[in-house]
């Protein structure tokens, strides 16, 4: 029976009602999210006070797949703003506060958390207001409960801010599905550049009954997948490859890279064990690199299979595994990132319950945890 039939008590014996059920309600919970926000007067009125700060800087932050929400957004957001936009993960920040902040600079920090409990994300938020003379904080949670968002509220809201996401962006699964796309569609509506949510979530729910059939040609065939962006899509690959290593308990080899880094010695992975997965920009100068390097990874002849998603209408899209998102044509890939991540988490759960695995809990040993455990905040002298 598919999963997507399956009742909650099916799903539960398999260890995989959460995650299932978590990626399959995307779609819904980016609708009540982006509603919420387009009702919220304050946050609109935070966010453009804070753009109008002569030479702000904007950092983004969380850690693991919330830092990387960070990666796929600075390009798009610093490009729409002409400001300094980057992503600093909260791991960096706190192992050197130092290298990271800037006194003289202000700066908003947005913090993106699902729990909002992890260490590094509480010390970054107060690492940031020691290290910065003018340092403003927007935070984007899951969890109206954590410590992040109890933080916020206790702070001036002139400076301070705190966008608390629906409660099904939770996440209750190990690996964070629902909770990274609502996030990085909230923040990108915040900062202007995501115009098109109807479009998007209009063509999510035509792809969600296509991924689990699509999925189904490639779990089990590799012992290594790569994924490969360009510019906000490196950050998406980025989060492709940690889904799977997350709930293959480590036992696929998973990497990310751009097509244009994938060259310089990465590329030495790839053999006939390997699938490639391209995830194509809407951008037409950087889609030419994109295509590039799909022609020589087929005309090399050496991986297993290379697999490209994207809008089809080029003629190597059409020679070869393509997963047609042609109803999305017009959307950024900020807006395509979504998208593009589905297939990665679906294609992570089937690869989990393939090795005999319990994707809500998939770690074996127990060393990895849903909220990371083990974590010493040093003092800073």
């Amino acid at each position: 029976m598919p999963l997507t039939d399956m009742t909650d008590a099916e799903l539960e014996q398999r260890g995989a009602r959460w995650t299932v059920r978590e990626i399959m309600h995307q779609p819904a919970v980016w609708a009540e999210a982006l509603q919420a926000l387009g009702d919220n007067v304050g946050v609109q009125r935070f966010i453009a006070a804070q753009l109008a700060t002569p030479h702000l800087r904007i950092v983004l932050t969380g850690a693991g797949t919330s830092a990387f929400i960070g990666e796929c957004l600075a390009p798009a957001i610093g490009a729409a703003t002409g400001l300094r936009v980057e992503a600093i993960a909260t791991t960096d920040i706190v192992s050197g506060p130092g290298l990271c902040l800037a006194a003289d600079v202000p700066t908003l920090l947005v913090s993106f958390a699902r729990s909002g409990n992890s260490p590094e994300s509480v010390a970054a938020v107060q690492l940031a207001d020691r290290f910065v003379k003018d340092c403003r904080q927007l935070v984007i949670t899951c969890n109206a409960n954590g410590e992040l968002a109890r933080e916020m509220a206790r702070r001036d809201e002139t400076k301070c801010r705190a966008v608390v996401l629906p409660d099904a962006t939770h996440d209750r699964g190990f690996a964070m599905t629902s909770s990274f796309t609502t996030m990085l569609l909230v923040a990108a509506r915040c900062f202007g550049i995501a115009q098109h949510a109807d479009m998007l979530t209009a063509a999510a729910r035509r792809l969600m009954p296509q991924v689990p059939q699509q999925c189904a040609l490639w779990v089990g065939r590799f012992e290594r997948v790569v994924y490969l962006g360009s510019n906000e899509l490196k950050g998406l690959a980025r989060e492709a490859a940690l889904k799977l290593l997350e709930l293959s308990d480590g036992r696929i080899v998973s990497l990310h890279d751009s097509p244009l880094g994938f060259r310089h010695g990465p590329k030495t992975i790839v053999n006939g064990a390997t699938l490639v997965v391209i995830f194509l920009s809407s951008d037409p100068y950087t889609r030419k690199y994109d295509l590039d390097l799909l022609r020589e990874l087929r005309a090399d002849g050496r991986a297993g299979k290379v697999l490209v998603m994207g809008a089809l209408g080029d003629d190597l899209m059409a020679d070869g595994d393509t997963l047609d998102l042609a109803d999305a044509q017009g959307l950024t890939d900020v807006e395509l990132a979504p998208l593009y991540i589905l297939f990665a988490q679906w294609f992570a759960l089937q690869q989990s319950l393939a090795l005999g695995l319990t994707p809500d809990n998939p770690s074996v040993c127990g060393t990895v945890n849903r909220v990371v455990q083990g974590v010493t905040i040093h003092p800073v002298h």
